[in-house]
């Protein structure tokens, strides 16, 4: 069973960056595609971006919702079972819980907690 643990949300200045982490209990040698996805209040959670499993230390392509293309990059290293999401030029429509999601197989997938990002103007 593999659990996923999100970490480094919080409160940024608009304009501002983040670097989230999505820790997974297992290897990520063991899992196909990841990606992060958003929920903010009252709306629907979205796909942010995802990324396929690559090499050995790199992830492979990678796809990124309109709203955060060019600002946002995915990325994963599968030798440390660790995701990132780094997030440059926030602004305040990136308020959301942002969430990590792991498919192990096309039966199987797993989601972390969440993990809060605030973005003030």
């Amino acid at each position: 069973q593999v659990q996923l643990v999100e970490s480094g949300g919080g409160w940024v200045q608009a304009g501002g960056s983040l670097r989230l982490s999505c820790a997974a209990s297992k290897s990520l040698f063991t899992i196909n595609d990841m990606g992060w996805y958003r929920q903010a209040p009252g709306k629907q959670r979205e796909l942010v971006a995802t990324i396929t499993r690559g090499d050995i230390t790199r992830g492979g392509s990678t796809n990124y919702a309109d709203s955060v293309k060019g600002r946002f990059t995915i990325s994963r290293d599968n030798a440390k079972n660790t995701m990132y999401l780094q997030m440059n030029s926030l602004k305040p429509e990136d308020t959301a819980v942002y969430y990590c999601k792991a498919v192990v197989t096309t039966r199987y997938e797993v989601w972390g907690q969440g993990t809060q990002v605030t973005v003030s103007s």
